[in-house]
């Protein structure tokens, strides 16, 4: 249904935000990971016609939507990473606009703006102007923008920015449902946000994409890489100059440190299962000791 080929994004400082990336989606949930900076946005904004590849191609069941973004527009509900709103208008007032832009009928965007509000815990600041709610309660009328057209493409870069963690289970288990027969492309850095929901992940980095492939796929690659020890506070810098940390945690016996190496890197450090987030790691960072590089956690 959306396909993006061969996109490459250079900007006018000759950074290349997206070099190469092409991603076939169809009914169900993409996870696309990686740290900030990879090109995620780029490639976020891109896919949502916000903006204009350097290179390549947007096709939506496929029609060429860089050329012809209408078709795509229609059917397309969009939370990017910075999402701005006019403060001295309520949230219904809000989204009753935004639903005016849309083309719906006032019957229909009364109707389901009620819904969304009273789904995303917004019914009783309701009324009040946005330029009140904390950055929490803005990201939630952000998600709900998103879905207030009831799209059949649904892209939402970082949406769980601001949520408290009760807030983004309710926004993770409402992707998965709406995944059921729209595509859902979900863009984040943090791994708790896709590993519940996810069957199918791409890892992005440094403009590119590095692998896609489900949970299962991802751990085979963190198999024998992770490793547990306790340290001494002042040993800690050292293995975090030399090897990618994913955990840490402060006992009466020292730091017990989590770190992803080929073999044991240091003298005690025990084998352990990797987690998804050992994995990310491994994919995005690699595995191997590094000289004067700090940790990436």
């Amino acid at each position: 249904m959306l396909e993006l080929v061969n996109i490459a994004k250079v900007y006018r400082d000759g950074v290349r935000g997206v070099d190469g990336a092409t991603l076939r989606l169809g009914p169900g949930l993409l996870g696309l990971l990686g740290p900030n900076g990879a090109g995620k946005s780029s490639l976020m904004r891109v896919a949502a016609t916000v903006t204009r590849p350097t290179s390549g191609q947007v096709l939506f069941e496929g029609v060429d939507a860089v050329a012809c973004p209408d078709p795509l527009r229609r059917n397309l509900g969009y939370l990017p990473q910075d999402f701005g709103v006019y403060p001295h208008l309520s949230a219904r007032e809000f989204l009753s606009y935004l639903a005016a832009v849309k083309g719906m009928p006032a019957r229909t965007a009364r109707a389901r703006i009620g819904e969304l509000l009273d789904l995303l815990d917004l019914s009783g600041a309701g009324k009040r102007p946005l330029g009140k709610y904390s950055g929490g309660m803005l990201r939630r009328v952000g998600i709900a923008q998103a879905l207030l057209a009831d799209p059949r493409v649904l892209i939402v870069d970082e949406p769980t920015a601001g949520l408290d963690p009760e807030q983004r289970v309710v926004f993770r288990n409402l992707l998965a449902d709406l995944a059921g027969d729209r595509v859902v492309l979900l863009s984040t850095h943090i791994v708790s946000d896709v590993e519940s929901v996810a069957g199918d992940i791409v890892i992005m980095a440094g403009g590119r994409l590095v692998l896609r492939g489900s949970p299962e796929d991802l751990l085979a690659r963190a198999r024998g890489q992770a490793w547990e020890v306790t340290v001494p506070p002042g040993d800690l810098p050292q293995l975090r100059d030399r090897y990618p940390v994913s955990k840490m945690v402060r006992t009466a016996a020292g730091v017990q440190v989590r770190m992803l190496a080929p073999a044991a890197p240091t003298a005690g450090a025990a084998p352990v299962m990797p987690d998804l987030e050992d994995a990310y790691l491994t994919i995005v960072h690699g595995a191997s000791p590094r000289e004067g590089t700090g940790a990436r956690q």
